[in-house]
């Protein structure tokens, strides 16, 4: 067979850059309801309860913490275990067949815990931590000492997985929404919204919907971000209809005809995003978005910082504080860019905090004027 590498066109790094901004209503807010984007973006990281507000006011022109707060109480939508293991929020529609789509990944993960599961039949734990948590949202201790009741030989944490990963367990309310607090409480996905899990969707579907909101990708950024493998056969199914692309090292990457592909040079002003943000996550090679010189520094051990884009790259973290935030650049950037920072910051701060009317917190003298309640700091977030 041909290299194909050789005739598809190349894209460059700022090409990528734009392109997957462009997907992700990075480069410019859109005009969209939460409800939408959430389904667009195919979820969003939420291993904390804020940072999904956040990846929505970066994204979306109106968007107040109250929207996604009342979609998490009218259970529009939920916060469980999908992708890569991990919490995400999405859409009621999309937890109940997109949960399904990784359920093998979800059984494979066991595997890691084979020995501490001895002995246990994940049929009936299945059973048994279903009933339990059905009766009434419990948390993962109490489904812990539940099981240890019938396997007292097992590893608790064991278990507890073995729960987690068994059943569509969905973390209610008022855990997730926005100014009130609570423990991590779970039942399953269908108690909690009345409803039988769908048929899981066609994968070709869910590569198209990968495509429309992190593309241009290759076969193996999307294994990246589903925690699947084995996706190539999709994608040659859908070769077809897909435009294709190589990038800088060759490697062959694949879109939707229509999607948008904007100008390299195309202006992306800062944006601040919250830890665990999916644009960080959801490809095998980043530097479409993080400097190569830059690799690890938004990460300290398992724990990410908040992140802050210029130009449309990872330039600087942030990190809130009473009244205000700091700001940490990575490198010297232009004063009018500074500027920009700074007026991007109060506006996150005026939408996304209760006191910010009342609350000042002293500026630095380079901020240039832009930070007119002198409440974005330039400084170290390790300081």
């Amino acid at each position: 067979m041909a290299s194909r590498t050789t005739t598809h066109p190349v894209l460059g790094t700022r090409a990528l850059n734009r392109a997957t901004l462009a997907r992700q209503l990075l480069l410019g807010r859109a005009e969209m309801s939460a409800q939408d984007a959430v389904a667009h973006l195919l979820g969003l990281q939420a291993q904390n309860v804020k940072p999904p507000y956040f990846s929505l006011h970066a994204r979306l022109a109106h968007f107040r913490p109250a929207e996604l707060a009342g979609l998490m109480e009218t259970r529009q939508v939920v916060r469980m275990v999908t992708m890569r293991s991990t919490i995400h929020t999405h859409t009621a529609h999309d937890a109940l067949t997109l949960r399904p789509l990784v359920q093998g990944a979800r059984d494979r993960e066991l595997g890691n815990f084979r020995k501490g599961l001895a002995g246990v039949d994940l049929d009936r734990l299945a059973e048994r931590a279903r009933a339990y948590v059905e009766a009434e949202p419990r948390t993962m201790a109490e489904i812990r000492g539940e099981l240890l009741g019938e396997w007292l030989g097992a590893d608790p944490q064991a278990l507890s997985v073995a729960a987690r990963c068994r059943l569509p367990l969905v973390q209610v309310t008022p855990r997730g929404v926005w100014g009130r607090s609570g423990q991590v409480r779970l039942t399953t996905l269908e108690h909690w919204l009345g409803a039988v899990p769908g048929q899981p969707p066609s994968l070709d579907g869910v590569v198209l919907r990968y495509l429309g909101a992190f593309g241009p990708a290759s076969v193996k950024d999307m294994q990246v971000w589903a925690g699947l493998t084995r996706l190539r056969e999709a994608f040659e199914r859908l070769r077809p209809r897909l435009l294709v692309f190589r990038d800088e090292n060759g490697v062959e990457l694949f879109d939707l005809p229509d999607a948008p592909r904007p100008d390299p040079d195309a202006p992306a002003p800062p944006r601040f995003l919250p830890e665990f943000d999916n644009l960080l996550l959801s490809h095998a090679d980043r530097t479409r978005v993080v400097p190569a010189e830059l690799k690890g520094r938004s990460w300290a051990g398992n724990q990410a910082y908040r992140t802050l884009l210029v130009d449309g790259f990872l330039a600087g973290l942030w990190k809130p504080e009473a009244g205000g935030l700091t700001v940490e650049l990575f490198d010297r950037v232009p004063p009018g860019q500074k500027d920009e920072i700074a007026a991007e910051g109060e506006r996150l701060i005026g939408e996304m905090t209760e006191e910010s009317a009342e609350t000042e917190v002293s500026g630095e003298a380079e901020v240039s004027g832009a930070s007119a309640g002198g409440r974005v700091r330039f400084g170290s977030i390790h300081g």
